[in-house]
């Protein structure tokens, strides 16, 4: 028990150090932008190469990580992706800045895979689940690192020194998780146990494979939809500032924190039907909200209320791929959500990068479909309890 709590502290620690990456470069992507000199348009083409390197990476990150074990992908994984930060923060020519973000991606790829690995078997252990709280404190971590950015942006210190700091910050971090990590994998189950987003779970199927892929897609589509152009909505659509353009993304990943470190009890309690259902709902009138009402604060409550409700989708499927045959299901659902990393930024830049379209114009096109997308899966698919 003793060594349990030990490697849920550390994978705790994991989790939100891996936030930190997250919400450290997305909020000073404009002014990266600028830097480097590119339009929204191009800037969605440099994401989706970038998102591409991800993709690769989600079709053998399970396959590492049951021939390496987690404990060595999470640590070698950390310190490639961590130590690309600077390439990010330093680029002044979009290759380079390709190259960063291939590198941050691909190896974040194993890293999400590895620490949920672990968590899952960690939760799989305890009387009440803590998948969901893992999540939050994966948020936290973007939070605290969007509410850094927002604080260092307006003090006029540049994106190159803001993220080498902290890629130098978190590399000491990984020193301080790796003692307390699972030293060795659970063993890989005959057959997955029953959960959230397979109905009929009795044996690894295609039907399941689908519906990782499909909710992993929709998921992730919500997500980065809401968070990637936060600061582009307020800042090129609402004439917002800098700081105050970055603190929308902080807005939507406070909601995402409130709704994960609260996940796994409202879970227990009303099932995993109802807090998927809700959890669209919520994510789709967040979206309407933040993309389509042309007021600051109106954006703002729907960029929180976008981010509570997309808050318990992938703690659920990251716990339901741990538990297929080897981690099969990793596979399936990293292709659905990577491939929203890459289908969402062109689309979301290119249609706003035309004069017809604004930046919330082009989100709701992307958001809302996903949003009921998600809606109609989830009632097709989960269980009551």
């Amino acid at each position: 028990m003793t060594d349990d709590r030990r490697a849920l502290r550390a994978v705790a620690l994991q989790f939100f150090a891996n936030g930190m990456v997250y919400g450290t470069f997305i909020p000073r992507l404009p002014e990266i932008r600028d830097r480097v000199d590119i339009s929204v348009g191009v800037l969605g083409v440099v994401l989706m190469c970038g998102s591409i390197a991800g993709l690769l990476g989600s079709l053998i990150a399970s396959r590492v990580c049951h021939r390496f074990r987690t404990k060595r992908v999470l640590i070698v994984g950390g310190i490639l992706s961590v130590g690309a930060l600077p390439i990010v923060g330093w680029a002044t020519t979009p290759v380079v800045l390709v190259a960063g973000l291939a590198i941050v991606l691909f190896f974040d790829v194993f890293i999400d895979v590895a620490m949920n690995i672990q968590g899952s078997a960690l939760s799989a252990r305890r009387h009440t689940p803590v998948m969901n709280r893992l999540h939050g404190l994966w948020s936290l971590g973007s939070v605290t690192a969007g509410t850094i950015a927002v604080f260092v942006s307006r003090a006029d210190v540049s994106p190159a020194w803001h993220l080498t700091v902290i890629a130098a910050v978190l590399l000491a971090a990984l020193a301080i998780v790796a003692p307390g990590l699972l030293p060795t994998d659970e063993p890989v189950p005959d057959e997955p146990a029953v959960d959230a987003t397979v109905a009929d779970a009795s044996a690894w199927s295609r039907k399941a494979a689908v519906v990782l892929a499909v909710g992993g897609f929709a998921a992730m589509t919500l997500e980065v939809g809401n968070g990637d152009w936060a600061a582009f909505r307020l800042g090129d659509d609402l004439d917002a500032g800098a700081g105050l353009a970055s603190a929308a993304f902080v807005a939507f990943t406070i909601g995402m924190t409130v709704g994960r470190f609260g996940g796994d009890f409202v879970l227990v309690r009303v099932g995993a039907r109802r807090l998927a259902q809700g959890a669209a709902v919520v994510a789709g009138v967040g979206s309407v909200l933040a993309t389509l009402v042309p007021a600051v604060g109106a954006s703002f409550g729907g960029f929180v209320l976008g981010g509570l409700g997309v808050s318990v989708l992938f703690p659920g499927l990251y716990d339901a791929a741990a538990k297929t045959p080897r981690g099969r299901g990793f596979a399936s659902m990293l292709v659905g959500q990577r491939s929203a990393t890459i289908v969402v930024p062109l689309a979301i830049g290119g249609l706003a990068d035309t004069a017809a379209l604004g930046i919330g114009d082009a989100m709701a096109i992307m958001l809302i479909p996903a949003a009921i997308a998600s809606f109609i899966a989830t009632t097709a698919t989960a269980p009551s309890r």
